[in-house]
């Protein structure tokens, strides 16, 4: 069942296998050079915005002294501090 291989084939066929370890592993080596690459990219790009969590608004009221109320055209309804005078407490 076994049959001789002549040395020339197997040579040949050696060589071709290890011509191709070489490119597997000149691409792996040029995959991670890239995976790097990118991740340096978007970090960067990412830290080039700054995030503002902090939105003041100057608003101007006037009301006939019963009550009164502020509302924003595309802001949120959250608590808002006054530095009006008058307290209504009825």
């Amino acid at each position: 069942m076994n049959k001789d291989v002549p040395f020339i084939i197997y040579e040949g066929t050696m060589s071709r296998f290890e011509r191709t370890v070489k490119r597997l592993w000149m691409t792996t080596i040029l995959l991670i050079v890239f995976l790097v690459g990118t991740n340096i990219a978007w970090l960067m790009y990412e830290s080039q915005y700054e995030e503002s969590t902090t939105t003041t608004q100057r608003v101007m009221q006037s009301s006939d002294g019963k009550m009164a109320s502020n509302v924003f055209v595309g802001g949120d309804y959250g608590e808002g501090k006054t530095d009006s005078n008058y307290n209504n407490n009825d």
